[in-house]
């Protein structure tokens, strides 16, 4: 996002962000090869497919990466993260409830959501407490309110679940970006491509009596998009039910290249 097309900021840093900024000209060197707009990375949670990204950055352009300190201490458990030189990255901790000045001209304030860690950290997080909880709010997963020019954005690609807390935060909002992993709960099990359901995984689904659709069916927000959709996903479908069904309740489904104006 970028509040003046000058100073960007990446909100998490998938592993497909070369190919990303490649097809976003604004992103592209304005000051000499090795010059990058992205002035600022905020990550929402340590997954793999947000932090692996961050692997590609490293070509010795300033910029600050913005994470809770549990988040922090992931990327400096591991010494891959070293390519991110020191003097180069800023490493910046921000504390749950705090609001910072992202990039110029949008400020941030970053949330707990009921989530769970990256799921290779799992097996750790196992034995040392004995058991593995799917929705706890907390430094693991964070959702970020963004503001600028009296504009309000919400970005939440991950949440296990609603709370009266999250919904009264979503109302007012001019747009929500929302967690769309999955449509039902056993979505990837019925499809054969995987053993988890979508509550265990930390995400809920948009249908039923406790999906997303119906948690924010009365929450008066400007517009409603679906982000982090998982490729079984049927709302991906152009003209399925489930898409049909989405859009009737309001939402719109995100694309690749997709660029939103307020």
């Amino acid at each position: 996002m970028s509040a003046d097309g000058v100073h960007w900021a990446l909100v998490n840093c998938a592993p497909e962000v070369l190919s990303q900024i490649q097809s976003v000209p604004a992103l592209h060197p304005q000051a000499g090869f090795r010059h990058s707009p992205v002035a600022a990375v905020l990550l929402t949670n340590a997954d793999i497919d947000h932090v692996a990204g961050l692997l590609s950055l490293r070509e010795a352009q300033p910029f600050t990466l913005l994470a809770t300190p549990s988040v922090q201490g992931v990327l400096r458990s591991s010494s891959a993260f070293d390519v991110l030189a020191e003097g180069v990255v800023a490493r910046r901790e921000v504390e749950l409830g705090s609001s910072f000045d992202l990039v110029e001209g949008v400020s941030a304030t970053i949330f707990p959501v009921p989530g769970k860690i990256a799921l290779y950290l799992e097996a750790r997080e196992t034995a040392e407490k004995g058991a593995l909880a799917t929705d706890v709010e907390g430094e693991q997963t964070i959702g970020v309110e963004l503001r600028a020019g009296g504009r309000r954005v919400l970005y939440i690609p991950g949440c296990a679940a609603m709370t009266d807390a999250l919904r009264a935060r979503l109302d007012g909002a001019d747009l929500v970006l929302f967690d769309g992993t999955l449509w039902q709960d056993d979505e990837m099990v019925r499809a054969g491509v995987g053993t988890k359901t979508g509550a265990r995984m930390g995400h809920m689904s948009m249908s039923g009596e406790n999906g997303s659709i119906e948690a924010l069916r009365q929450v008066n927000v400007g517009r409603k998009i679906y982000v982090h959709i998982n490729n079984t996903n049927p709302v991906l479908v152009d003209g399925s039910k489930e898409r049909i069904a989405a859009n009737k309740a309001g939402w719109e489904i995100a694309q690749d290249g997709m660029e939103i104006a307020l």
